[in-house]
């Protein structure tokens, strides 16, 4: 937060790490363990930057697994190819497609049809004009309602297999229900109409580069509000459970310098880093609560697997 405060305005708003960024820091950091192999005198050193060069192959196969996965590959994993023409395959309680809506929770999905395809008009409005007239050469051809991951537990998820010059051309978009913030309470109220918009909004102020297809639109509830952009758009993830130390060390200041990187775009970075110090303060206090936090989620999990042993929830495991 100093650098990027230290920073022109217009210098931080443009400030991303590109790909091949992203891979020569990783090889920096690997020739630096390299060059320090056997400095210890018992080889830890060595096997250090043998354990940093591993990581450094399992980034690069990271990398090419997330250029792959865009819609085309999408159709691959969630569609069937039925008289000609590709729909949503059927994989209940993960993915239940439209046409069985109704065996599963007893929905008509010609009634939500229209539903849909109100929302999807609603959403195609709430696009930049440009990306509007792209979204345009697609049609809905099937939907399903999609269990989403834990942080989403609760709310309801979608995804919309859509065709745009043949099946071969396919666009696969998410429509994730978007909650009031937690923030509403003791804060004003947002100034943004609905919480689709102002999820859309801040990754869009937040993020060096946003899905071209987040929108929004209302749900045909009361209450209910969605955002949308694309299931697959070449997003990667970081295997954290195999990162040894040092690997570790360089993504945490990866994520480090993103996050910073979003606040100092969202808000005021001289502020902040005002705010954060010189000292160790701050960093001892977002440790204590982080450790208090990783506790509280190993009970809260002793508790919600006790429940399913005993019978006070149901669940279907091993999904």
């Amino acid at each position: 937060m100093d650098h990027f405060a230290a920073m022109r305005t217009l210098d931080v708003w443009y400030a991303h790490l590109s790909e091949d960024e992203l891979e020569q820091v990783t090889r920096q950091a690997t020739s630096e363990l390299t060059k320090a192999k056997g400095d210890d005198g018992k080889g830890k050193g060595k096997g250090a930057a043998k354990a940093m060069r591993k990581a450094e192959k399992r980034s690069q196969k990271n990398l090419q697994r997330a250029r792959a996965r865009d819609s085309l590959q999408a159709l691959s994993k969630l569609a069937e190819v039925v008289d000609g023409g590709y729909r949503i395959a059927s994989a209940p309680p993960v993915v239940v497609p439209a046409r069985d809506l109704h065996a599963t929770y007893g929905i008509d999905p010609e009634q939500l049809e229209g539903v849909v395809l109100r929302a999807f008009s609603e959403y195609r409005r709430s696009l930049q004009p440009d990306r509007r007239q792209l979204l345009e050469k697609f049609e809905v051809v099937d939907w399903a309602r999609k269990v989403v991951g834990v942080g989403s537990v609760g709310t309801r998820a979608f995804v919309a297999l859509l065709e745009g010059r043949d099946a071969e051309d396919p666009l696969f978009l998410q429509i994730k229900e978007a909650t009031s913030s937690v923030l509403e309470g003791p804060l004003p109220k947002s100034q943004f109409r609905q919480p689709g918009e102002r999820v859309v909004q801040g990754q869009r102020l937040m993020q060096a580069t946003s899905d071209i297809f987040l929108g929004w639109s209302r749900g045909a509830e009361d209450g209910r509000y969605f955002y949308w952009r694309q299931l697959r758009d070449m997003k990667g993830s970081a295997i954290v459970e195999l990162m040894v130390p040092q690997a570790m060390s360089l993504y945490g200041r990866l994520c480090g310098w993103t996050l910073a990187r979003a606040h100092a775009r969202s808000g005021d970075p001289v502020a902040i880093a005002a705010y954060l110090g010189t000292n160790d303060d701050f960093d001892r206090s977002i440790t204590d609560f982080s450790q208090r936090y990783a506790e509280q989620n190993e009970r809260d999990f002793a508790a919600f697997t006790e429940a399913i042993q005993t019978s006070r929830i149901g669940a279907v495991q091993g999904v």
